[in-house]
């Protein structure tokens, strides 16, 4: 009996089981590692690595499963670690780069809640890898008077919003870069937040860039505003 085409044999059965956690017959070993025998050699394969403490079968009409004895060999003299290190790198850079993008995502709500607060607007945020928007502190445009008391650019305003798409086709088309820019009523492309101000910003963190901002009525404390979305980017760009 050929020993390396029984190594082969023990490590389907080994990638096997570590991948499904259930015993494997030698069908299976046959038809998912395509051996070029007939059942029979992959049966009488399996007896002997049986018979050698390498396999062993947990119940009567089970397949095998591997045993120490089994991993232990696989482990000395059968395991690829080229490969496997190929593939741990370019799991550990992906694993690395979501961790990357969910601190991002988590500082960006951080910051766009905070500017909320702060300035009584809306304010929000384009994600870095999803290009969507995000809007915190709609309650705030409620509460001012031009509209709470003009319900049709009240309704206007959070149509624009909910479609989120619009919104961002917009800002893309605008020349903003990482200065401040303020756009005061007309001076928006939008016909529905043109009783609104924007003031909009670009941010860069980690190789991600995307939209900052703030949304709220044309009489606003402009140079407070503008200010605080400034300092705001600050604090989002120079986050740990």
């Amino acid at each position: 009996m050929p020993e390396d085409r029984k190594k082969k044999v023990l490590q389907a059965i080994i990638k096997h089981f570590v991948e499904t956690a259930e015993p494997v017959g030698s069908n299976t070993i046959l038809i998912s590692y395509r051996f070029r025998v007939s059942p029979a050699t992959i049966r009488n394969d399996m007896v002997s690595l049986e018979q050698e403490g390498l396999i062993f079968q947990p119940h009567t009409s089970a397949g095998r499963v591997p045993t120490d004895k089994g991993y232990r060999l696989y482990v000395d003299e059968m395991a690829d670690f080229k490969k496997a290190r190929l593939e741990a790198v370019k799991a550990l850079k992906s694993i690395q780069q979501e961790y990357k993008l969910e601190k991002l995502r988590s500082h960006l709500y951080d910051s766009v809640s905070v500017l909320a607060r702060a300035t009584n607007c809306v304010s929000f945020a384009t994600t870095p890898d999803n290009p969507r928007a995000f809007f915190l502190g709609m309650a705030n445009v409620l509460r001012q008077p031009e509209f709470s008391h003009n319900s049709v650019n009240a309704s206007e305003v959070f149509e624009v919003l909910e479609r989120g798409g619009n919104f961002i086709n917009t800002l893309s088309e605008l020349d903003i870069n990482d200065s401040i820019r303020t756009f005061i009523g007309e001076e928006n492309i939008l016909q529905q937040i043109q009783s609104c101000s924007i003031i909009v910003t670009k941010y860069k963190r980690d190789g991600y860039e995307g939209f900052l901002g703030l949304l709220g009525p044309k009489r606003m404390n402009y140079a407070f505003n503008i200010v605080m979305v400034e300092e705001i980017k600050k604090l989002l760009t120079n986050q740990n």
